[in-house]
């Protein structure tokens, strides 16, 4: 089954396993993975004109104008390993996002292959979310219920018995992330619908069924 050279977009909750699933698909096929905010700061830190202007706006404190990102994606895109297709995750969230991306990649003489939806139960992502820590040491991530140390209190990569959770990992947090989400996303979902590029897919189920899943999805 051949996935090169396709363009995707990945949506999905916080926690619901875009970035894994993201990197699966770039190890498989060279399909590159292109996060926003892993864009945004290769943009700002190169020097890049557009990411010289992103970097003035977020020193300033505001949020990165949907042109500045788009200007970003368009950059990153036209990079020769590119070439081999990209699955953007994080963007659009919006639809004049949607479609400042749409009228981008028009000019670029591009277009999208697929835009898959990875559908996990609310109740699940808190679950996953809130539940995850990791070694204090060297980061590697552990989870209450589903990857828990093979000792208790000592990870397994370098033996340190000090872990951290991050501050926003709680169940109230979570839940005010998954409410913004849903109010954003559900706009998108219709409109990639109508241009016949809309797939959902079960991100509940084990990870190697949602990358098999993911697979037949983009390569149908």
């Amino acid at each position: 089954m051949k996935l090169e050279g396709k363009r995707i977009i990945l949506m999905g909750p916080p926690g619901g396993g875009k970035g894994t699933q993201a990197r699966v698909l770039q190890e498989m096929f060279g399909i590159v993975q292109l996060s926003t905010g892993d864009m945004l700061r290769a943009a700002v830190k190169a020097g890049t004109p557009v990411g010289l202007q992103a970097k003035a706006i977020m020193e300033a404190g505001a949020l990165v104008p949907d042109a500045v990102m788009v200007g970003v994606i368009k950059s990153r895109i036209a990079e020769p390993d590119c070439a081999n297709g990209f699955i953007l995750d994080g963007f659009p969230r919006t639809i004049p996002q949607a479609e400042a991306l749409e009228a981008m990649l028009e000019e670029m003489q591009m277009g999208l292959d697929a835009v898959i939806e990875v559908r996990v139960p609310d109740e699940m992502i808190v679950a996953r979310i809130t539940g995850r820590y990791a070694c204090a040491k060297c980061g590697a991530g552990y989870h209450d219920t589903f990857q828990k140390p093979k000792v208790e209190g000592v990870c397994d990569v370098c033996g340190s018995t000090e872990f951290i959770r991050r501050k926003d990992d709680t169940a109230d947090t979570v839940a005010t992330r998954l409410q913004a989400y849903h109010q954003q996303t559900a706009p998108l979902l219709p409109y990639y619908a109508e241009r016949g590029l809309l797939k959902t897919i079960d991100g509940a189920a084990a990870i190697e069924d949602v990358t098999r899943q993911l697979v037949e999805a983009v390569a149908g």
